[in-house]
Parts: C-alpha cells; sequence; structure tokens
C-alpha cells in the first residue's frame, strides 16, 4: 500500500488546499484526492509541481506500507 503524507506536510506549513491549488496550477480535486489518500493515480508532472512547491522529495511524500 501507498502512503500519501500530503496532509502532514501541508500541515506543518499551514497550507490550504485551496493555496497549494491556487499557486501550483494544480486541480483542487486532484490535491484533494492526494491529501485524502482517495486518489488512484498521479501524473509525473503534478508530482513534479508539488515536489517544488513543497521544497521535499518524492519519498518524502510518498511511502511504502505493508
Amino acid at each position: 500500500m501507498v502512503k500519501c503524507h500530503l496532509s502532514k506536510i501541508m500541515g506543518e506549513k499551514k497550507l490550504k488546499i485551496s493555496d497549494v491549488a491556487r499557486d501550483t496550477g494544480i486541480s483542487r480535486g486532484t490535491i484533494t484526492r492526494l491529501y485524502q489518500e482517495t486518489a488512484q493515480r498521479i501524473e509525473i508532472g503534478v508530482l513534479n509541481k508539488l515536489c517544488r512547491y513543497l521544497d521535499c522529495q518524492v519519498g518524502d511524500l510518498f511511502e511504502i506500507t505493508d
């Protein structure tokens, strides 16, 4: 199972979904699905924008768990 840490990172940086959507150009729906861990897939471009915006690595956003 893949765990997404977007909500944790956004909480630490005190960011709202609307802030991230506005600043990155990623749709609010995409960010919401990642935030709630209901996304089934993610485009590389979205991942690139999120990592640059949040100043993190892919491994900081996602973790594989049992």
